[in-house]
């Protein structure tokens, strides 16, 4: 996949990513994968998660997919004029992000989103992407 693929979760920061991957996506007159990765819940696993049924996990899934629109759609005056993918995928989030990004021009991601530590500069997903990206990465700060 040639292109720009970015990390989206919601979270401010990775908003903030979006709107400049996708200005740099169109300056470099390139298409734009918003991607989103979700995994279940902590407490789902272990002794009690084989009960799980296949509707809670469409549920995750849909979940996931509402969170994708709803966060292109925060931004969507940025990514006008920009052919945007959207995907949703069941998986880690670095993992996800660095598996897309094998054929991308470039990987983009925010500097924090909804996990970790407050006090950490980056998050475990944007320095594990900068540790292992197959390409070029920018990792937008936070305003």
């Amino acid at each position: 996949m040639a292109g720009i693929v970015v990390g989206v979760d919601g979270s401010e920061g990775s908003k903030r990513a979006l709107e400049w991957a996708a200005g740099e996506a169109k300056l470099r007159r390139l298409p734009l994968t918003a991607l989103l990765a979700w995994q279940w819940p902590t407490g789902i696993y272990g002794a009690g998660w084989m009960g799980v049924t296949p509707e809670v996990a469409e549920d995750l899934r849909k979940a996931a997919e509402r969170r994708l629109e709803e966060t292109c759609a925060a931004v969507a005056p940025a990514l006008e004029g920009v052919e945007v993918t959207r995907s949703v995928v069941e998986g880690p989030p670095a993992q996800a992000l660095l598996q897309a990004a094998e054929d991308a021009d470039l990987l983009v991601v925010g500097t924090r989103g909804h996990g970790g530590f407050v006090g950490l500069l980056l998050g475990s997903v944007s320095q594990q992407c900068a540790t292992h990206s197959p390409c070029p990465i920018v990792i937008v700060p936070q305003r």
